[in-house]
């Protein structure tokens, strides 16, 4: 049974390549993935890419999925506070998912909780608010902390992406 993967993207201004090239990885590894967002059927990503959305934040079953990615860019922005978000990454965290962000992303996990004490990375803005959250910022492109694996930005997508799914594999 293959593993399956729940993407979150912003509604809309999501960073293109932080799911984009993410998800091509997932799909040529055999994965199922998951689209998410709020309140939309289509996500417009900041570079002007168009993302079919198969599933409202609000409906998500944690337990359907191996993996959880919050995917970054300024519209993720949108999340932080956002309870179904938060509930989301701290249940995916505490039934032993492996879970994802990418860019400012990483705040999401944060403020629910789940970097207290973990080694972590993120696009530069958001560091005070993981060390702020208990995280150990490291700055490092990518960061993997036993399930937790967060990176800084579009240039670490693909690292970022081939973490998770090695994570996924080890997690057999």
């Amino acid at each position: 049974m293959p593993k399956s993967i729940l993407m979150i993207i912003a509604p809309v201004d999501f960073r293109d390549e932080e799911f984009l090239e993410p998800k091509e990885v997932f799909k040529e590894q055999g994965f199922n993935v998951t689209v998410a967002s709020k309140g939309v059927k289509q996500a417009k990503g900041k570079l002007g890419a168009i993302a079919d959305v198969d599933k409202d934040i609000s409906a998500v079953t944690v337990d359907d999925y191996d993996a959880v990615v919050f995917v970054g860019g300024p519209g993720t922005k949108v999340y932080f506070e956002d309870s179904d978000a938060l509930s989301i990454a701290k249940e995916a965290y505490e039934k032993d998912k492996v879970v994802g962000a990418i860019c400012i992303a990483p705040s999401i996990l944060g403020n629910a909780g789940v970097l207290e004490a973990k080694k972590a990375t993120c696009f530069s803005s958001e560091a005070t608010t993981l060390e702020d959250q208990g995280a150990e910022y490291t700055g490092k492109d990518v960061e993997v902390d036993g399930k937790i694996i967060t990176a800084n930005g579009p240039a670490a997508a693909v690292r970022f992406a081939t973490e998770i799914v090695e994570a996924l594999k080890r997690g057999e």
